[in-house]
């Protein structure tokens, strides 16, 4: 087994950084040559931006991210603009494949599903986003819910799984 790093990193060392970005103490940030960020971005304190070597986690702007987030990009992460993401906020884009009862889990295979928060989505605190979803335009996902499917634009989702609620 070996170790990931500590996470530190140089600003200069990601793929790409805009304007008036404000990353916060705290914040860990692991494969940063795959990782953009746009204009007017903030990241919480504690957070951790897992970046993969063969795929990219991509923040546009004016996107707000809250304290002691995880989001682990190797199926691909793009969060579009104008997105919030409460605080303990988890994105996962891989699972291990269960395919061989004789094997432990954790050595089996990963299947990758990149997730897509799309334009003006707001993602509730402590929720969690699973392998390939789609959260679609203005969507609002209640805290502490997981989201395992697509959600469509504008609707309100909450629970575990996550449900629609209603409409906005």
């Amino acid at each position: 087994m070996k170790t990931h790093g500590s996470g530190a990193f140089k600003i200069s060392d990601l793929l790409h950084i805009g304007d008036n970005v404000i990353i916060e103490d705290g914040v860990r940030i692991f494969h940063p040559e795959k990782i953009q960020i746009g204009d007017n971005v903030y990241i919480g304190h504690d957070t951790i931006l897992h970046g993969y070597y063969n795929s990219n986690l991509i923040i546009e702007s004016n996107t707000w991210i809250g304290p002691q987030c995880y989001f682990h990009s190797a199926g691909g992460l793009l969060i579009q603009k104008n997105v919030g993401i409460g605080p303990s906020v988890k994105i996962l884009t891989s699972y291990h494949n269960i395919n061989d009862n004789n094997q432990p889990i954790k050595l089996q295979s990963l299947i990758f599903k990149s997730i897509i928060l799309s334009c003006g989505c707001d993602i509730g605190m402590s929720s969690v986003i699973l392998p390939g979803v789609t959260i679609g335009k203005g969507v609002q996902v209640g805290a502490g819910s997981v989201v395992n499917k697509d959600v469509l634009d504008y609707l309100i989702v909450a629970g575990n799984p996550a449900k629609c609620i209603g409409k906005r």
